[in-house]
């Protein structure tokens, strides 16, 4: 694949059309490789902040602590294996935690977030408050059934759109209703706490329920329309 730059000239809104700019003088290699539909990647111009430079290095060291290696081993070690297993296409680059843009530093974050929950490492702060993406950060604690307050287990599916009292819950269709994994002592908070209340007190959304999370709570085929 061959890369050039280019810049955006306008954008007709009404149609969904964006217009891009490029120089390029190889007619020849144009020519010969019969270049059709072209890949365009965006680049983020936003610089990372120093709210997410904390929380990378934060979350960093609480992995180096876990594993007995220094920081600065480790922080090299999981940028590489973010650039393999979740960067794609013209993104697969080296990055710096002192320049990188904003959208690289979210998803680096993200990564971090889930290798810590993933490997159940034990972190010193709740892990909601070193994430920079909370709906990411809330399914990825239903996919490791870890409660999205205080990362403990084991947890309960907490309904965040009620069920409603006396319905059935192994028949009730399910799918899309917004849901959190909590533990038992937040479960039971959140029950009889107004809803919004609860979410914006641990600064939590519900996830809408998808046949994959339904799956990994043993919901029946009921439930997940299948």
């Amino acid at each position: 694949m061959e890369v050039i730059n280019g810049r955006i000239t306008g954008y007709d809104e009404r149609a969904g059309v964006l217009r891009i700019e490029a120089q390029y003088t190889n007619y020849d290699r144009m020519t010969l490789r019969q270049y059709g539909e072209v890949e365009i990647g965006l680049a983020d111009g936003r610089r990372i902040t120093p709210e997410q430079r904390k929380k990378a290095h934060a979350l960093i060291g609480e992995i180096a602590e876990w594993c007995g290696d220094l920081p600065d081993y480790v922080k090299r070690l999981m940028k590489m294996e973010f650039i393999v297993n979740r960067l794609e296409g013209l993104e697969k680059n080296i990055f710096s935690l002192a320049d990188c843009d904003v959208t690289t530093a979210r998803e680096f974050i993200t990564y971090l977030v889930d290798f810590i929950l993933e490997h159940e490492i034990p972190v010193k702060v709740p892990l909601v408050s070193l994430c920079d993406d909370i709906e990411k950060y809330v399914y990825s604690c239903l996919m490791h059934k870890r409660c999205a307050v205080c990362g403990r287990k084991p947890v309960d599916l907490h309904h965040v759109d009620k069920i409603g009292m006396g319905r059935n819950r192994d028949t009730i269709f399910q799918l899309g209703m917004r849901v959190l994994p909590l533990h038992r002592i937040y479960h039971a908070e959140a029950e009889s706490t107004p809803r919004d209340a609860f979410l914006e007190k641990y600064h939590l959304v519900g996830i809408p329920l998808t046949v994959e999370i339904g799956k990994v709570y043993g919901l029946t085929k009921r439930n997940l329309g299948a």
